[in-house]
């Protein structure tokens, strides 16, 4: 069987005679209270998802794991089913490839996103991600987008990892300079980095944040280059790659899965399809570390409680007015605080719709159509 988890092959092929030491994958001390000999199962790292299957490596080696049945009957949710990135407990028996898991230990950190459409509920895309690389391109399309960048740094954020942009394609822009000096403006805390993964430029700056053991995943729109990076940060050609449309520069999903793979210094890298849609999951406070200019200027508006919208001696129109903001800036974080205010109420209204299946059930017993699916009420 193919080991996904780069530079791991050789370690693999050999489980037979030496363990796999767990570090090597980012395993930290601190998790040894996570779990405990007498449960079935041992730690191991999900490096590749599918859809009823995952790629897992643990000390034996690289296997194959399904849900255990009680696992499968509780984890009834998309954030409880284990993604790339986390650490589960699971169980391996007998000679061949096939492993069970139990259960998914505690995520220290989750890049999660609303799943497209109505429904309430969050889909975490990469799990225990120390660093998030934010990849849009400088090819003349409609892959640099500042608002879209605002977007990831939310999503980042509310992560609880780290974030970094990288803009690649510099190769096809007469002046790169303008574009990182607008990301730069956004948050003079945030490395910036433009990048030629064709030529290698601006690689060596990417490859200093990664050391070993430390995770980090690359998120971003398709056709602006992340698995070419990742590929230039390996050293050889593992990820395929795709062109873009000529017409409007757009890229083709390429990439249609997520999969971790192990640098050569022995960093771990996940490199993830294209996101289509980024509808947030997180709370309003998160825009305070992508917004830090509007977080600045709130305390001197007139009232306290100002939304920055119509009131009057309001500090950050003030400060649009007279060049110190730009307009976009206070638009898109206005716009996000309102999918993040319209979130909040969704999950309230679904929470009480719960709770009123919950005391349906409780007073008049168990209806066809009150009755716990695979486990729960939910």
């Amino acid at each position: 069987m193919a080991c996904f988890c780069y530079g791991l092959r050789r370690m693999a092929e050999d489980t037979e005679k030496t363990a796999i030491d767990l570090s090597v994958l980012g395993y930290r001390a601190d998790r040894d209270a996570e779990w405990t000999a007498e449960e079935p199962g041992q730690p191991a790292r999900i490096v590749r998802d599918g859809r009823d299957l995952w790629h897992i490596v643990c000390a034996r080696g690289e296997f194959i794991a399904a849900l255990s049945g009680r696992f499968r009957r509780t984890a009834t949710r998309k954030v409880d089913q284990p993604t790339v990135g986390d650490w589960v407990m699971a169980e391996t028996k007998g000679p061949d490839d096939r492993a069970l898991i139990h259960r998914v230990l505690p995520r220290h950190t989750a890049i999660a996103r609303k799943v497209p459409g109505d429904t309430v509920e969050s889909q975490v895309v990469a799990a225990n991600v120390d660093l998030v690389f934010i990849v849009h391109a400088l090819d003349g399309g409609r892959n640099f987008n500042l608002r879209r960048i605002e977007r990831y740094l939310a999503l980042a954020r509310e992560s609880g990892a780290n974030p970094a942009v990288i803009l690649n394609k510099c190769d096809l822009c007469e002046d790169p300079q303008p574009y990182a000096d607008d990301v730069r403006a956004l948050n003079a805390d945030l490395p910036v980095f433009v990048t030629c993964a064709i030529s290698g430029k601006g690689i060596p700056g990417v490859r200093a944040l990664l050391t070993r053991g430390r995770t980090c995943a690359m998120l971003g729109p398709s056709g602006v280059g992340k698995s070419a990076l990742v590929n230039r940060l390996l050293g050889e050609e593992v990820k395929e790659t795709g062109e873009v449309r000529e017409r409007d520069r757009r890229g083709r999903h390429t990439t249609t899965y997520r999969e971790l793979l192990r640098l050569p210094n022995g960093a771990l890298v996940i490199d993830t399809p294209g996101l289509r849609e980024i509808q947030l999951w997180g709370e309003e406070d998160s825009l305070a570390d992508v917004f830090p200019d509007i977080e600045a200027l709130a305390p001197s508006c007139r009232f306290t409680d100002c939304r920055h919208e119509q009131e009057p001696g309001c500090a950050v129109r003030g400060a649009i007015a007279d060049g110190r903001l730009p307009e976009r800036r206070l638009a898109n974080y206005l716009q996000l605080r309102g999918e993040l205010e319209e979130l909040a109420q969704n999950k309230m209204r679904h929470l009480q719709r719960v709770e009123r299946r919950h005391r349906r059930v409780l007073q008049h017993g168990v209806d066809k159509k009150d009755a716990p699916r695979r486990g729960k009420l939910e």
